[in-house]
């Protein structure tokens, strides 16, 4: 026999629960992300816990010594990280490879996209066949083509290791094992323990600070942080 009484309580938990979440989502989404579920959802200021500084084996445009590194951590099936992507590759090509380097690490949503960890994994597959530049090329088109919000066809990834020049059948070897998703796993829960709750989350490091930046940027307004951030 239903008893009102008795599920009054966790129906308004749950009920609050989403409301909570629906709000974090549509914060996020009006700064130009894609909100996480509410159970990793942390506040966005200085990374809670600072990230590691620019790694031998990173995926990096431009000089690890650069002035300013911006870390994303970036979802390939995001749509704010396709904008954001294409914001970034502005920037690089914008700045001398002295004052701004661009680092990527993984950090896909499953919940949200769950084509997403797969397709973080051929990217470190990319870099593990074909090094740094492999990985941009293969990088760059897989952003290029997906149409975002888990719409990618998985069966493209193949095709896109062709086209960054790498052998087909060691890449679909190495996604077949799943051998790289350690490699996803690390980035990704270095992006949970230093705030980020959505994508892209990035944090820029500068004179031995880190920023948290949540969310994607025009490029106009990376540029006026960029430059104050410069001129330091």
């Amino acid at each position: 026999m239903f008893n009102k009484g008795n599920n009054a309580i966790p129906l308004a938990i749950i009920v609050a629960g989403v409301l909570i979440a629906g709000s974090l989502y549509f914060a996020l989404s009006q700064n130009g992300g894609t909100a996480a579920p509410a159970a990793h959802n942390q506040p966005d200021t200085t990374p809670t816990t600072p990230i590691s500084g620019v790694q031998k084996g990173d995926h990096i445009i431009g000089n690890p010594d650069a002035k300013v590194v911006i870390v994303e951590f970036s979802d390939p099936e995001c749509p704010f990280c396709k904008e954001h992507h294409k914001t970034l590759n502005q920037v690089v090509k914008e700045y001398a490879p002295s004052d701004v380097a661009w680092v990527y690490r993984d950090f896909p949503l499953p919940q949200l996209h769950p084509k997403a960890p797969k397709e973080a994994e051929a990217l470190e597959c990319a870099a593990k066949l074909g090094g740094n530049d492999a990985f941009w090329k293969y990088t760059n088109r897989l952003y290029e083509i997906t149409p975002s919000n888990n719409g990618l066809d998985l069966a493209e990834l193949p095709k896109i290791a062709r086209y960054a020049g790498l052998d087909v059948k060691k890449f679909n070897t190495c996604l077949s094992s799943g051998e790289m998703a350690k490699e996803v796993k690390k980035d990704t829960d270095e992006a949970w323990a230093s705030g980020g709750r959505g994508t892209p989350h990035n944090v820029i490091l500068h004179n031995g600070e880190q920023t948290a930046i949540p969310g994607m940027m025009r490029f106009s307004d990376m540029k006026a942080l960029l430059d104050k951030m410069l001129a330091q």
